[in-house]
């Protein structure tokens, strides 16, 4: 993998495990959009080491992959999907598109448009 691709270092981040790999990926003033949930909106990488934190206490296991990517002017868009074991043991996933953009190699700004994929109640 390219780690100087903005997509691939994040990725590889995710897959470490480490949270603090992970808000390395991102600006000291980067700026979180969630359109679908815009109370979750956030600035900073501070903010970024915290949430992963939490995200690595509930799915120690997480893998990160990306599906799909695209490059429009200064946006990076990228299909993600994330797969980890929940504290229940049943399988947690979540897939989405993600647009960035980035400054001197770091993420500065996303737009998530990641969330859960519902169990399939037919077995």
């Amino acid at each position: 993998m390219n780690t100087n691709d903005p997509i691939d270092r994040l990725k590889d981040a995710i897959n470490s495990h480490d949270p603090h790999q992970v808000a390395d990926c991102f600006t000291a003033n980067y700026r979180s959009e969630t359109p679908h949930r815009p109370q979750d909106g956030f600035t900073g990488n501070d903010r970024v080491l915290m949430n992963w934190t939490a995200i690595f206490g509930r799915l120690p296991d997480i893998r990160a992959e990306v599906l799909r990517r695209a490059t429009a002017d200064a946006e990076l868009w990228s299909e993600w999907e994330m797969i980890g074991t929940a504290p229940d043991g049943t399988q947690a996933v979540m897939r989405g598109p993600v647009i960035m953009t980035t400054h001197d190699g770091r993420i500065d700004w996303t737009r998530f448009y990641l969330s859960p994929v519902a169990a399939n109640v037919n077995g």
